[in-house]
């Protein structure tokens, strides 16, 4: 999982920017989705590595560590309602994180769809944007 200090910058960032468009959840937040079912986003913040960038350093943690991850930010349609609304919704998140820094995270390649389908569960699809983002300590 990321870090506490990668998370916080992400979290902050995304409730502040993207407004009351739909609702959005984060991991274990205890969000309880709509009983009519509507669109909201179910956001995982994951952080995959952290890799030392820099030798030289008298002492090993002064060299330049880089900690990367990736959002998943998973629009939940209704089920049937089609995917032109998921796919606004998933651009409206791709354009909040495409070339911008936030405090020590820098946001870079971002996808609609990830190459994978969407995915019907229950009363909703699931369509997926993914924003890979990098964080130098």
């Amino acid at each position: 999982m990321a870090s506490p200090q990668a998370y916080d910058a992400i979290h902050d960032y995304l409730v502040a920017a993207w407004g009351a468009a739909t609702p959005l959840a984060f991991e274990n937040d205890g969000f309880a989705p709509p009983s009519d079912p509507e669109h909201w986003i179910y956001v995982e913040i994951v952080g995959d590595l952290l890799e030392q960038e820099s030798i030289g350093a008298e002492n090993r943690a002064a060299n330049l560590w880089r900690e990367a991850g990736t959002i998943y930010a998973n629009v939940m349609t209704p089920r049937g309602a089609g995917t032109r609304q998921a796919r606004v919704y998933a651009q409206q998140l791709v354009d909040l994180f495409r070339g911008q820094e936030v405090g020590t995270v820098t946001f870079l390649d971002c996808s609609i769809g990830a190459s994978e389908p969407g995915d019907a569960d229950g009363s909703y699809f699931r369509m997926t944007a993914t924003i890979d983002w990098r964080r130098d300590l």
